[in-house]
């Protein structure tokens, strides 16, 4: 693997940096509410950062840069996987305002890649505008982790498809205007056969949203019921019956598209900073030698996270299939936000636990976000065990266990 950006690559890393520094407020950092690749983020806490967040992301359409890597032929710049890369660590490293990472990160990916060119008119062009936003519709009772036993039912009936069933954990649903959603199409064939992807309209008659509220006391998740919801033939992305292994490459885009890697450096920034500023019992908090190694092997493991996220890109601008490489990733990034709010909650002890922001409360209260979400991380997109098969099975060349 080459280590260095190529001249274009740092050109563009130079120019993305300059502008996040120049178009984000100095604080903007502090600002969101989310813990690295937190799957339920709070949002802003008062209106006036929406409006400067919706104010970013129009400066954001009008660079073009939410279809940076799209083929030109798609209005794009026929930019590398490498850049793109680099617009999601640095985007992720300010905490900048983020168009529906779902709808630009996974959807508009396997729209050009399984798409027919009349779906590709009629649905990139609104994601490149940030015109639409889109959630997840994979998991079920039933089917998590498990995606080959999904039971929502698409049956053919004229020019639609009717959707029976339900999903579950869907993360931002009631705030998406369209899923990305997995079904049976056919239920009588075997279990990883018979699935097919459509985009549906949230606000199609039959729809019904139910919220689940997190650990934290937000609605992010919801439960989502269809009953008689018809979807247009036309909405059926990809071959019929072929979703399953569709959304094995979907899941690749996922597994790096929601990484967030800069996020970690710059949360881990702020937790090295407090460290070197605070003391307990007299003695500077980074005199102590216990503190001292648990940062260091967090720093280690946010190196190796770096590595296998520019690895990723640079396997898709070869040609190759990081499907392996994309679960290694996932599962290094999910399990890094999680030992990295432990040591967190370590080393700021009770004063951890503190949430409400008060004179007291170190690091905005982030860190006790990140020690009761982070764990979901290692869940979403496939459990870190999924995780584990596929790198023994496909990797490795290991049998199933």
């Amino acid at each position: 693997m080459d280590t260095n950006f190529s001249t274009k690559e740092q050109a563009f890393y130079d120019e993305l940096d300059n502008f996040l520094q120049t178009e984000l407020p100095p604080d903007w950092a502090d600002k969101p509410i989310a813990w690295p690749h937190d799957y339920a983020p709070t949002g802003y806490q008062n209106e006036e950062d929406y409006k400067t967040a919706d104010e970013f992301l129009k400066k954001i359409v009008a660079k073009d840069w939410l279809k940076i890597s799209w083929p030109e032929k798609a209005g794009g710049f026929s930019y590398s996987n490498m850049e793109q890369a680099i617009y999601d660590e640095r985007m992720s490293y300010y905490r900048a305002p983020r168009s529906s990472s779902i709808a630009t990160g996974i959807v508009a990916p396997m729209l050009l890649r399984v798409g027919t060119e009349a779906q590709q008119k009629t649905w990139l062009p609104r994601i490149a505008s940030g015109e639409i936003t889109m959630w997840l519709g994979y998991s079920e009772p039933g089917a998590g982790s498990d995606l080959g036993s999904v039971r929502t039912l698409a049956v053919e009936d004229g020019d639609d498809y009717v959707l029976n069933g339900q999903k579950c954990w869907s993360s931002g649903a009631h705030k998406a205007d369209y899923s990305w959603m997995i079904v049976r199409t056919d239920p009588d064939a075997r279990k990883h056969r018979g699935m097919s992807y459509f985009i549906v309209d949230n606000n199609s008659p039959g729809i019904t949203m139910r919220p689940v509220i997190n650990i934290l006391g937000d609605h992010s998740f919801n439960e989502v019921f269809l009953d008689n919801v018809r979807v247009p033939k036309e909405n059926l992305i990809g071959e019929k019956n072929k979703g399953f292994y569709h959304l094995m490459t979907a899941l690749d885009y996922e597994r790096v598209t929601l990484v967030g890697i800069g996020g970690f450096r710059r949360m881990f920034e702020e937790l090295v900073d407090y460290v070197k500023d605070n003391s307990h019992n007299g003695q500077p908090l980074a005199q102590n030698q216990s503190i001292r190694e648990k940062l260091a092997e967090i720093a280690t493991n946010i190196e190796i996270g770096y590595m296998l996220f520019w690895r990723t890109a640079e396997m898709l601008d070869k040609g190759q299939d990081p499907n392996v490489e994309s679960s290694t990733l996932k599962l290094m990034a999910t399990e890094l936000a999680r030992d990295m709010a432990e040591t967190a909650m370590e080393i700021l002890g009770p004063y951890g636990q503190l949430t409400a922001p008060t004179n007291w409360t170190p690091i905005r209260g982030m860190v006790a976000r990140g020690f009761l979400e982070s764990i979901s991380a290692t869940i979403g997109a496939g459990t870190s065990e999924v995780q584990r098969n596929i790198i023994a099975q496909r990797g490795l060349g290991l049998p199933r266990a």
